[in-house]
Order: C-alpha cells, then sequence, then structure tokens
C-alpha cells in the first residue's frame, strides 16, 4: 500500500469516527434538554457525563493538534497517554471503523 493509499484510508476512519463523535454529541445536546423539564435516568445521566468527558478531552487534543508540529508531537502524546483522546477516536474503539463505507 503506498502513502497515498494510508492517508486516504487514515482520512476516512477519521471521517467515520468524527461523524460517530458529532452523533454523540448531539445526542448529549437532547439528553441536556430533557433534564431541564424532567428527571434522566440513571442511563441518560451516564451518557451525559460519558459525553462531557469526551468533549473535554477533545480540547487539548486539539489544541496540541493545531500547535507548530503538533501533528508530529499528537501520535507520541496518545502513545503516552492513550485516553487524551474522545472514546471514539480510541484504538479499543477501532475494529468499528476499519471498513469505512
Amino acid at each position: 500500500m503506498t502513502s497515498v493509499e494510508e492517508i486516504k484510508l487514515l482520512l476516512q476512519k477519521n471521517k467515520a469516527r468524527f461523524l460517530q463523535e458529532l452523533q454523540e454529541s448531539k445526542e448529549l445536546i437532547f439528553l441536556l434538554k430533557k433534564s431541564i423539564t424532567t428527571s434522566l435516568t440513571d442511563e441518560e445521566k451516564k451518557k451525559v457525563k460519558e459525553q462531557t468527558l469526551d468533549i473535554c478531552k477533545g480540547i487539548p487534543a486539539f489544541t496540541v493538534f493545531m500547535l507548530p508540529g503538533g501533528a508530529l508531537l499528537l501520535p507520541l502524546l496518545i502513545k503516552l497517554i492513550p485516553t487524551i483522546l474522545p472514546s471514539s477516536f480510541r484504538e479499543d474503539n477501532s475494529d468499528k471503523f476499519n471498513n469505512p463505507e
């Protein structure tokens, strides 16, 4: 596989992961709106907590990526601190995204 093909594959996988993260964030907004008028179930509260943490984890990763040389630094940082990425970008979830549509 050539470098261009590898980059295309990586972009497709990350696109799928990014779309998954957006879908989860939409669910978070829905649950937050719902919490204004009614009580959330324990499972809904757990989802809100997980998604809020994912958003908070995404901010430092995005900031590192935007720094000069951040594209080179971020993979190293991910090796040292694997939980820095939101859940849909972690390797343990990568099976879902190995065959992007």
